[in-house]
């Protein structure tokens, strides 16, 4: 047990807010900042007075954008909001517990938890010499994998030093997609390290197949997705 488990809201059942709720009721919480300016200039946040710390803090993003609109840097920047920053296992709780699940979105929709200061764009300095794994999910599943994979991230349990910048949930049409983007895509140890700690706390079977994909391949066919053949 880590220290997710036993500090988890007793309401994380109640998921009825929409986002756009849950980023009017950020305004007044105590434990995370909304931010509707991308560019804006970053507020600080700090662990409540005997709050268990992270050892980063996380931003939540959620990005959507219609399907039949050629997509652009451009576009998606502004496409993409982000809607609130955490620095403790409590204040994550209380914020995460108020968000829509994965699997109730609709349409072409995404939510992103990056470590604050990193967007979760391909072009960002973080990660334009990174990659991502990359897990197509049937229709159903998005919900537990997209909990399991951000606590095993915020319980540190990849053991890759500062590699891991964020994960993402893309909810599709025929489809969900799961991907943890990390900072140097060369480095085979460490994507060798993520893409073995992802078998075990998804409890992918062996046969799982999961594909790698570079943010330099993703910038030059204009895709995150294309060409995977992944399946679960």
């Amino acid at each position: 047990m880590n220290q997710f488990d036993h500090l988890k809201d007793d309401d994380s059942g109640d998921h009825e807010d929409s986002v756009a709720t849950r980023e009017e009721k950020n305004d007044t919480d105590s434990g995370s900042v909304n931010n509707n300016n991308n560019n804006g200039r970053r507020k600080t946040i700090s662990p409540g007075v005997g709050e268990h710390p992270l050892q980063y803090n996380y931003t939540f993003w959620y990005s959507r954008r219609t399907p039949s609109r050629p997509a652009n840097t451009q576009s998606y920047e502004q496409n993409i909001r982000q809607i609130g920053t955490v620095a403790s296992v409590e204040q994550f709780w209380k914020f995460y517990s108020h968000l829509v699940r994965p699997g109730d979105l609709t349409g072409h929709s995404d939510f992103h938890l990056f470590k604050e200061g990193i967007k979760p764009m391909w072009e960002d300095e973080a990660n334009k010499n990174g990659g991502k794994w990359i897990i197509r999910l049937r229709k159903g599943l998005a919900s537990r994998f997209w909990e399991n994979i951000i606590l095993a991230m915020l319980g540190e349990q990849f053991m890759v030093g500062e590699e891991i910048c964020g994960v993402v949930v893309s909810i599709r049409f025929q489809e969900d997609i799961l991907s943890i983007w990390n900072k140097t895509a060369n480095d085979q140890v460490t994507t060798s390290r993520i893409r073995d700690t992802l078998r075990r706390v998804l409890n992918l079977p062996p046969n799982t197949i999961m594909e790698y994909k570079t943010h330099n391949d993703s910038l030059k066919d204009n895709s995150s997705f294309r060409n995977t053949k992944i399946t679960l």
